[in-house]
């Protein structure tokens, strides 16, 4: 009788020695599940990584404030080409102003894609419409008619690339983003074909 209570009291200590070490197990698993502040502190560590994750995908890259300048003149000149070169298209009676026309709309729209890719790589803004200076060009030239456009239209794209060229090989020498300076590398053949093209047709109205 004797060794059959101990038997029942050894068995009540061993299975309070297992509940008790069930309780602890379980309450340990929670807390490492959960993280030092709970389940809170563990979503927040997930956020924060997102958070951490998005960050250094960014691709923007900030540039200079005169690289930056160069690409808001140049997309606003290009603009200009481009509105010029549809008055061309619509008012010249010159065929090959006209085709001269078509090529800036051509050639300018190529360009301007591109470089509205290549600023909004680097978290530049650019101008959506012609600048004061552009627009009051573009009307003055709008209310010509006949040879007096044909001549005010050339004169013009000869002025015009003269300086784009002047500012672009400035631009590949002197801006510090190695993208702006390949952009302007890049572009200056265009314009020296441009101006070559316009100086001809320029030459034989005379």
């Amino acid at each position: 009788m004797l060794l059959f209570n101990l038997f029942n009291l050894k068995q009540k200590k061993m299975r309070k020695l297992i509940y008790v070490t069930l309780i602890a197990w379980v309450t340990f698993s929670i807390q490492s599940c959960s993280g030092p502040n709970g389940s809170k502190a563990g979503a927040n560590s997930v956020n924060d990584t997102k958070a951490d994750v998005a960050k250094n995908d960014s691709t923007i890259v900030a540039v200079d404030k005169d690289d930056a300048k160069f690409a808001v003149a140049a997309a606003n000149g290009g603009m200009g080409e481009v509105e010029m070169g549809k008055l061309a298209q619509e008012k010249a009676v010159n065929a090959k102003v006209k085709d001269y026309g078509a090529m800036m709309v051509n050639d300018h729209s190529k360009v301007n894609d591109e470089l509205k890719a290549l600023a909004k790589s680097k978290g530049i803004t650019l101008p959506g419409v012609l600048d004061k200076d552009e627009q009051n060009a573009k009307d003055k030239l709008s209310a010509k008619s006949g040879t007096d456009f044909d001549k005010a239209y050339v004169k013009s794209m000869v002025d015009d690339h003269k300086a784009d060229i002047k500012d672009f090989e400035k631009a590949a020498k002197n801006l510090k983003d190695p993208d702006l300076k390949a952009f302007a590398l890049k572009t200056l053949p265009i314009l020296n074909k441009h101006l070559e093209t316009i100086e001809k047709i320029h030459n034989g109205m005379k």
